[in-house]
């Protein structure tokens, strides 16, 4: 019971910082929102100032294997597992170019997160097929511009306790070959632990390991492969989920 009523402060204090941060920083985003395309990297810079702020003063900490030297000068579609609100906030520390997220039209909801949903990201109703064309399409865009996107492919949080790597979709994948870029695998490890799904179990201070996989180029990948592309990228995720850290 008295470790159940810590994590629920703990969660308290996390979201304190990240409401204070973005309050504090929110009359700049507010003027930077007012001209999108050109505070593109600066509104970037301001939620990924947020999400270092808030995680490191919640005690939060990320330990980063990269694989080889990466190029973040280029675009990609990067991957990654999805089971904690923290996968955002630790994709945006991580990532050292522009990028974006694309994710469920829900988001919008939240008062944080609509502001960059508004601004840079991308939103998807789910069930509306002219939302997903138009989501495809502006992600074209943004990659035609040199911006990485972020996708989470199994679509979601699962409510499975603890979490197992879901079947990926195949949109980041087609949407990688049809670019002609490459897909970044980026692994998550047992940030669950820290703080599962929206935080429902409260949370608890801790470290958690992020892999940065090779990429995986797409050149000699047509549209017919999307699924091989898709299934070669999440058996990747499992093995390395799945192996001693």
């Amino acid at each position: 019971m008295f470790k159940r009523l810590l994590k629920k402060i703990h969660l308290g204090i996390y979201i304190f910082w990240v409401v204070f941060f973005f309050v504090l920083f929110y009359p700049v985003l507010w003027a930077a929102a007012k001209n999108q395309q050109k505070n593109f990297s600066l509104i970037g810079r301001i939620r990924k100032q947020i999400a270092w702020l808030s995680t490191f003063l919640s005690g939060f900490y990320f330990r980063i294997k990269i694989s080889e030297n990466m190029d973040w000068s280029r675009p990609y579609i990067i991957c990654s597992n999805h089971t904690s609100i923290l996968d955002i906030s630790a994709l945006a520390i991580l990532c050292k170019q522009d990028i974006l997220f694309m994710g469920k039209a829900e988001l919008l909801e939240n008062p944080i997160t609509r502001m960059f949903f508004k601004t840079i990201d991308i939103p998807v109703d789910r069930n509306s097929k002219i939302s997903s064309y138009r989501a495809f399409k502006a992600a074209q865009q943004k990659l035609a511009e040199g911006k990485s996107i972020i996708i989470f492919p199994e679509g979601k949080i699962d409510d499975t306790y603890p979490p197992v790597l879901q079947p990926f979709k195949n949109g980041p994948f087609r949407l990688a070959i049809e670019n002609q870029v490459a897909v970044l695998p980026i692994v998550i490890h047992n940030l669950w632990k820290l703080l599962w799904d929206e935080g429902a179990t409260g949370s608890r201070p801790g470290r958690c390991l992020i892999e940065v996989l090779k990429p995986i180029e797409t050149q000699d990948f047509g549209v017919d492969d999307t699924d091989a592309l898709r299934d070669h990228t999440h058996a990747l995720f499992k093995a390395h989920l799945n192996s001693d850290i």
